[in-house]
């Protein structure tokens, strides 16, 4: 097990001390954790055992109880008095907000979009490496990279806190995917439309884009609410 004191190294960060660019070292597992969750290293409901995870990272006790409260004030962790921190679930009302947000960041994306911008260069990539993965069966993997798609997409605003804004929600929608067991049947439609959409921008036909993101998002948020809506019965 890797020491948690202040003396631990893991990935390069030892222990308490900041790292070299002056972020805090808890910031830093908190990014590290939220990437996690977004490609979905941690489930819904999942508790999360102080011992394990420090010793995970290689950090004190202390440190990971910043690291806990500050992934709970985003909304991704739950802490229960007595219980522990659980990994949150979020259910339909989270969704219907996640897709509000999803409609204001990714259509003002769409039209800041220029063609042979390194994020479009990169969303065409990962479309067809999403394709790739489907084939072999791998829908967790087709659903991080249909996460980072989206990211990508953002990525065109060229707004580091647009970005990061969208990786609170992106953490948070994939806690939601997590919940649903029909994982081909959520990604299996948005594969080819994810082509469309770089097809389009790259020919500069921004409102065609807009409009097919539109639809886009519009049949995703039906399907999940119908996903979530059939874990009740």
């Amino acid at each position: 097990m890797t020491p948690a004191g202040d003396e631990a190294q893991v990935g390069g960060i030892v222990g308490d001390f900041p790292p070299a660019n002056g972020q805090p070292l808890a910031d830093v597992i908190c990014d590290r954790v939220r990437e996690m969750l977004i490609a979905g290293d941690f489930g819904p409901g999942e508790k999360l055992l102080e011992q394990q995870v420090a010793a995970q990272f290689g950090i004190s006790r202390n440190t990971l109880r910043e690291v806990f409260r500050l992934l709970t004030s985003q909304g991704l962790l739950v802490h229960y008095p007595n219980r522990g921190v659980f990994v949150a679930a979020p259910g339909a009302a989270a969704v219907v907000d996640i897709y509000r947000m999803r409609r204001v960041i990714q259509q003002g994306a769409v039209q800041a979009a220029i063609p042979g911008h390194p994020a479009l260069v990169r969303m065409k990539e990962l479309a067809q490496r999403a394709k790739e993965q489907a084939a072999d069966g791998d829908w967790r993997a087709v659903g991080t990279l249909n996460m980072e798609f989206h990211r990508a997409m953002v990525e065109l605003c060229d707004s580091p806190r647009l970005s990061a804004a969208f990786g609170l929600l992106l953490a948070e929608l994939r806690l939601v995917f997590g919940r649903i067991r029909e994982t081909a049947v959520l990604h299996t439609p948005y594969i080819e439309t994810n082509g469309v959409l770089v097809d389009l921008l790259e020919q500069g036909r921004l409102a065609a884009a807009a409009d097919e993101l539109d639809g886009y998002l519009l049949k995703s948020e039906r399907s999940i609410l119908a996903a979530l809506q059939r874990l009740k019965s």
